[in-house]
């Protein structure tokens, strides 16, 4: 097994990890419970910018709802961090849409952390910070939309 201070595999799971991240964002997005499915832990945690703590049943069901419908979810300034079969991506996230037909626009700061477990990145637990202004109109909508 190769070293942890080895560049070359930090740079591979760094790279591994960041299109699963991305992979993540997209199915969000388009409420694919398949792929949500697929890349969560089964044990996963996220702590929402409101405080709630979602599970990934919590996650799952929401996306079958179909509730939360996307005109953008995606994410810039991503950094990604690896030690060892531990990973972080921190960006920051731009989301728009609509819940139950109610337009919502914000913006956060995440944390997704991922852990190698059997060979396998999962995505083990999230963190949001608080929400910031949507730059169109100087103000994000408030309220509990959406798990971040």
């Amino acid at each position: 097994m190769p070293s942890r201070a080895d560049p070359a595999v930090s740079a591979e799971d760094r790279a591994i990890v960041e299109r699963l991240d991305l992979r993540y964002q997209a199915a969000v997005a388009r409420n694919d419970v398949r792929t949500m499915d697929e890349i969560l832990a089964e044990d996963f945690a996220l702590v929402s910018s409101t405080g709630r703590v979602y599970s990934k049943s919590d996650l799952l069901n929401e996306a079958r709802s179909g509730q939360f419908q996307y005109d953008r979810q995606d994410d810039t300034d991503r950094t990604v961090r690896v030690w060892g079969d531990t990973a972080v991506v921190t960006a920051l996230l731009w989301a728009k849409g609509r819940e139950a037909g109610k337009p919502f626009a914000y913006r956060v700061w995440f944390s997704d952390t991922y852990a190698r477990i059997d060979g396998t990145w999962r995505y083990v637990l999230g963190h949001a910070s608080g929400r910031l202004a949507w730059p169109e109109d100087g103000a994000s909508s408030g309220g509990s939309v959406g798990p971040r």
